[in-house]
């Protein structure tokens, strides 16, 4: 079946001398996979490489067979161009970053159109925007919204948070966070992508990051923690 999508790149492979595998995700059919011929050669191979780059947004058309096996790419242009994203060192290492945790997040092949939006709308904030030390931690807890397992907040008067049941308690049990975790946590949900973003110190940022890898780890079967992680670190030290 043909089809026209907006699309976001997940991550891509390098399969042999020349060609790609690369994953996206799709406005149209969720998570699918494109094997791409050629991407390391001739004249234009530069320019198809940078459209693969981690969470690009693209324009597609795409033959989908559904099948299982890897589909291919008929059509591809950019639907957003980035101005910063790929030039600014902390951009792109964000980038690089929740590339890796989406790719260990999304693992169905439907369509989740609301997920799309949010993370086109993100990304194109982020492009767009210069104060951006919170984006990866208010990104990474408001996707848990689509992926079903974002906080309770409805009893945010407690002191301590429950990581296995995701609320809110009066009493510190064996997976909660400690109150001054938990404080930070609480400021954190009540964070947008245009709040001010001196809220956390650094240290506060590195608790928070933590907070939310082990709070993916818990509710999603087979997560692993990004390999951009610790250079991630570095660049929030």
């Amino acid at each position: 079946m043909l089809i026209k999508t907006k699309a976001i790149v997940i991550s891509s492979i390098k399969f042999q001398e020349k060609s790609l595998i690369v994953k996206c995700f799709t406005q149209s059919d969720g998570l699918k996979s494109y094997f791409v011929q050629s991407a390391y050669s001739g004249k234009k191979s530069n320019q198809k490489i940078a459209y693969f780059q981690p969470l690009t947004l693209l324009e597609i058309e795409a033959n989908h067979k559904n099948k299982g096996t890897l589909e291919h790419f008929k059509e591809i242009k950019l639907a957003t161009a980035y101005q910063t994203i790929n030039t600014d060192v902390v951009k792109s290492t964000i980038v690089i970053f929740l590339s890796e945790m989406l790719h260990h997040s999304i693992h169905e092949e439907e369509k989740n159109e609301d997920l799309f939006t949010f993370l086109e709308t993100a990304l194109i904030w982020l492009d767009t925007h210069e104060e951006t030390s919170n984006f990866h931690l208010i990104l990474l807890l408001e996707t848990t919204k689509f992926l079903g397992f974002y906080p309770d907040n409805s009893e945010t008067e407690f002191n301590f948070f429950e990581m296995t049941e995701g609320i809110f308690s009066p009493f510190q049990g064996i997976s909660c966070l400690s109150e001054h975790e938990t404080f930070l946590f609480k400021k954190l949900i009540n964070l947008k992508f245009d709040s001010n973003q001196k809220v956390f110190a650094g240290i506060e940022r590195q608790i928070l990051l933590k907070i939310l890898l082990d709070y993916y780890s818990i509710h999603l079967d087979g997560f692993k923690k990004p390999k951009s992680l610790d250079v991630l670190k570095e660049v929030f030290l």
